[in-house]
């Protein structure tokens, strides 16, 4: 993977612009707007020249239908929901330098300009094609106007463009039984005109560039989603909706149409640089503009009004190009990778992204996070009932991002980690390191006898491999293993007091316990300026208790012979970082969630018991020892020609990498799979199935409904290769 802070010097990073249609709930943080922060914080540590967008998204159906829910005007629900999460993201402590709404009009303008530029080149396809109507309300159906029975897990709430129970990607006319969610009627088809993206036109482009340059850059799920949709081959996508609330059409014959949202909400990023930039040039330091979230901007030195262009649009030397970076969820890896580079590519004046490091979903006490069951955490009520504890939450979330695969956030979790992590093994070193310094030098810094930095070097050296790889993971978008390793500084502090004894030596040896206590105090400085990637409120709570000034915990001073804390310096009195939760707000937030269940249970009408089907005759216990059953990832899934129900795969076993044949296409679409560890039986004989030979079982758990799941492990952490026994 290449390093692209050698090879950039100024960058272009968007984390996904969210719907105003709802408050924000911590699968969002952890899906795109953490992992973006923190890269964001690291870069400009680094000295980078950065613009870090979001905004919200604040047109397509979605807002309608919320706004219909609620009985107001769109406008009403975009406003009430843009503060609403612009408020949150700037308590959270997440700082974009602008959070921008598509509803502004320099957005529409941009936008347009954009269609009519495509339009011009004659991008688009314009075509006549059968949509869903509502008879009754007299209108066409955008797709989340359509509910229906999703192909592909059954769940009968299903949406016009993707079924949120299993993640699928849908198109309105994939939906079994589709019923309008305005007069609840079956939709009818009826001929209308759209402006269509060809797709196919840049499959052999996409392939070039994705699939040739990317693999070893991008992530395994993002590859491999990306890779399925292009094995499966593009289509034409409508770029125009029949709907009254969005971007106009700009042309005479496309007027009553808007824009469709995925080629207007890309667009937003660019805007949003375009509207900080004009606020930039214009001189307003104040900050009115409550959109725009970040106070310490990196030192632009006299912005102009088109400066953006510097970070999206090619330059006359490639060299000075900007490293674009979107930072999505899951549901949004497509159109972030192959829809928005095809319009970018089709335009011709803009960067690519350099990568799109996509996250798997976050799911919430063993199911997954639902806003329409209020099946969720949501930031805005904790930012409320756990004042000043955003670190907490940031550290918790970090440390169990979805990078590749879906993973679980519980209460009981994140108690322990705060307990056992935070307080019990970073805080307890810190606090130790300086009541120390102040019971026995005064709360001075002491002097040592010879060369400070043999005295570090002697000290902790395995500190030293641990921000080398905090480093190499930051850059890589391995957050988890970066916040890892730095925890991993705090215990091999807490390791190197207890076996050194400092308050032993201050009586038997006071010049070597100098030297202990004087490494011990660097290690505490090189936590704080680490801490300012993570843990941002932390590092500035240390930073006030070492008397440090943001010169003294600059990103270079993490340099193996950087001395932080110089002998003679005053440190101020130390207060704990981080305390035990009390289990009584654990309890009341399990609580709240099983309020939300139970209100749900009583929601939805008595079902029929379907009885378990019964145990299968006895087995041996020898003939289970014969088989092989092992931990696999899924590298590659793809639909095995002309079959409707068989989907290849290419697994890593720890032992090899083999093709495996499994008919479940009709449970699983192949991009939901890439990236995920599953069991495999091994020592099957090799089988050829429609001219495919498989090597191997895949196995899942059939639930009483007939559905499939996918057998993993439950923690992250277990090898491919690893024995089921």
């Amino acid at each position: 993977m290449g390093n692209l802070l050698n090879q950039y010097k100024r960058f272009t990073v968007t984390a996904a612009l969210p719907y105003a249609n709802g408050p924000l709930h911590i699968g969002h943080i952890a899906g795109a707007y953490l992992p973006a922060d923190i890269y964001v914080r690291y870069l400009r540590l680094r000295k980078k020249e950065v613009v870090f967008i979001c905004g919200s998204d604040e047109h397509g159906a979605a807002i309608t239908m919320r706004a219909k829910k609620e009985g107001v005007s769109p406008q009403e629900i975009i406003d009430k929901y843009h503060s609403l999460m612009r408020d949150t993201f700037q308590q959270l402590g997440i700082h974009f330098d602008i959070y921008h709404r598509t509803s502004d009009a320099i957005h529409h303008e941009t936008a347009q300009v954009f269609f009519l530029k495509l339009n011009e080149k004659n991008e688009f396809l314009v075509k006549e094609s059968e949509q869903y109507f509502d008879e009754e309300y007299q209108q066409f159906l955008a797709d989340r106007y359509i509910q229906g029975t999703c192909p592909n897990c059954g769940n009968d709430k299903a949406f016009g463009d993707q079924c949120e129970k299993c993640g699928s990607t849908l198109n309105p006319t994939d939906l079994i039984n589709p019923l309008s969610t305005l007069s609840n009627q079956k939709p009818v088809l009826k001929t209308t005109k759209h402006w269509y993206l060809p797709l196919d036109k840049y499959q052999a482009w996409l392939e070039s560039w994705i699939l040739g340059t990317k693999q070893d850059e991008w992530k395994v799920n993002v590859f491999g989603q990306c890779k399925a949709w292009l094995n499966g081959g593009l289509h034409p996508r409508a770029m125009t909706r029949d709907l009254d609330w969005g971007v106009d059409v700009p042309l005479e014959e496309g007027k009553g149409k808007k824009l469709y949202v995925w080629l207007d909400a890309p667009i937003g990023y660019i805007s949003a640089t375009k509207k900080l930039f004009e606020e930039l040039s214009s001189k307003k330091t104040d900050f009115a503009n409550p959109d725009l979230l970040n106070s310490n901007f990196p030192p632009f030195v006299n912005p102009k009004q088109n400066d953006w262009e510097k970070f999206w649009k090619k330059q006359e030397n490639p060299e000075d190009d900007a490293c674009l970076l979107h930072f999505i969820g899951k549901d949004n890896i497509v159109f972030h990778c192959i829809i928005f580079p095809a319009i970018l590519h089709a335009h011709g004046e803009y960067i690519l992204p350099e990568n799109v490091p996509g996250n798997e979903f976050l799911n919430l006490e063993g199911d997954k996070i639902s806003t329409s069951r209020n099946w969720a955490v949501w930031v805005h009520e904790f930012l409320k009932d756990f004042p000043e504890k955003r670190d907490i939450l940031r550290y918790v979330l970090c440390s169990i991002l979805p990078e590749t695969k879906d993973s679980e956030f519980t209460w009981a979790d994140f108690k322990q980690r705060n307990d056992s992590e935070l307080n019990a093994i970073f805080s307890n070193f810190i606090h130790r390191v300086l009541i120390l310094t102040h019971k026995n030098y005064g709360g001075v810094v002491p002097d040592v006898v010879g060369e400070t930095d043999e005295v570090i070097k002697a000290a902790f050296r395995e500190i030293y491999e641990s921000v080398t790889k905090i480093h190499e993971n930051i850059e890589q978008f391995r957050f988890r293993d970066a916040l890892f390793e730095f925890m991993n500084i705090a215990r091999t502090g807490n390791r190197y007091l207890t076996e050194t004894a400092p308050w032993k030596l201050m009586k038997s040896d006071p010049e070597e316990a100098k030297k202990v206590m004087f490494a011990s105090l660097q290690i505490v400085a090189k936590l704080t300026i680490l801490a300012r990637v993570f843990l941002p409120d932390t590092a500035e709570k240390l930073a006030a208790m070492l008397n440090l000034s943001e010169e003294d915990i600059a990103w270079e001073n993490l340099h193996f012979k950087a001395v932080t804390l110089k002998p003679n310096h005053v440190i101020n009195e130390p207060v704990p970082l981080f305390m035990n939760i009390e289990q009584q707000l654990i309890d009341m937030e399990i609580e709240k969630l099983n309020q939300s269940k139970v209100q749900n249970q009583e929601a939805l009408p008595a079902e029929t018991v379907i009885p378990i089907p019964s145990q299968k005759e006895f087995t041996t216990f020898e003939d289970f020892q014969k088989m092989d059953i092992r931990i696999a990832r899924i590298l590659e899934a793809a639909y095995v020609p002309k079959s409707d129900k068989l989907l290849q795969f290419i697994v890593d076993t720890g032992l090899d990498k083999r093709t495996i044949v499994s008919g479940v296409a009709e449970h699983f679409k192949p991009e939901e799979l890439v990236g995920k560890q599953v069991l495999v039986l091994m020592n099957l004989p090799p089988r050829k199935i429609r001219g495919v030979e498989s090597h191997g079982m895949i196995l899942y758990a059939g639930d009483y409904t007939g559905k499939l799941h996918v057998i993993h492990p439950e923690k992250e952490g277990v090898n491919e290769g690893s024995t089921v026994n």
